[in-house]
């Protein structure tokens, strides 16, 4: 489905446009964007990869203490290298886009805040996730028993069945309660 012209063709836009949130003008400027950052080797590829660096210099990605995570939640490839197809890209922007249900956005912020992908948040999860959004550096860190009590705090609140962590529904659940959080969790080009 991949395509590497500097025009999509209609049958695809209109595909693309029914298997994502996006309009076909945010299609059109998603593929503009994602060509500019091929190199002229790959774009004669018949489904070229951007490289997680490259997608990382975006100006909507590049401040976002994510980023890395949400480019290897997103990419496809079987290098696990979070380079992206731009079926891939329309992926992260789709479930990012202001239309993408709360369930939708939910499900890839469990996904991207899953450090270690086992399916559940737990307390290493949980302070990477912390960590991510306080900044690592000696001024903003947490305290050992700053972060352990705020790891207690989260899992108190979120975790329902009270194994020590938190799976998806419970993710959801809480997710629900926060009237925020599906007009932050965007990304717009």
């Amino acid at each position: 489905m991949g395509t590497t012209a500097s025009q999509l063709r209609k049958d695809l836009l209109s595909e693309y446009q029914e298997l994502t949130f996006l309009t076909k003008q945010e299609i059109i400027l998603a593929h503009k964007r994602f060509s500019e950052l091929l190199s002229k080797e790959d774009r004669n590829v018949p489904t070229p990869r951007v490289p997680m660096e490259k997608v990382l210099s975006l100006p909507e990605l590049k401040s976002n203490p994510f980023r890395k995570r949400i480019c290897h939640v997103f990419s496809t490839s079987d290098m696990k290298d979070g380079s992206l197809t731009f079926e891939d890209f329309l992926d992260l922007l789709s479930a990012f886009s202001d239309p993408a249900t709360l369930e939708i956005k939910s499900h890839y912020a469990f996904r991207i805040f899953d450090f270690d992908d086992d399916g559940t948040l737990d307390g290493g999860d949980l302070e990477k996730l912390v960590n991510c959004l306080t900044g690592e550096t000696d001024d903003t860190r947490l305290t050992t028993e700053e972060m352990r009590q705020l790891i207690s705090n989260i899992l108190e609140e979120s975790d329902i069945d009270k194994d020590g962590t938190v799976n998806l529904s419970e993710f959801q659940h809480v997710i629900s309660r926060s009237p925020d959080f599906v007009s932050s969790f965007k990304i717009v080009l």
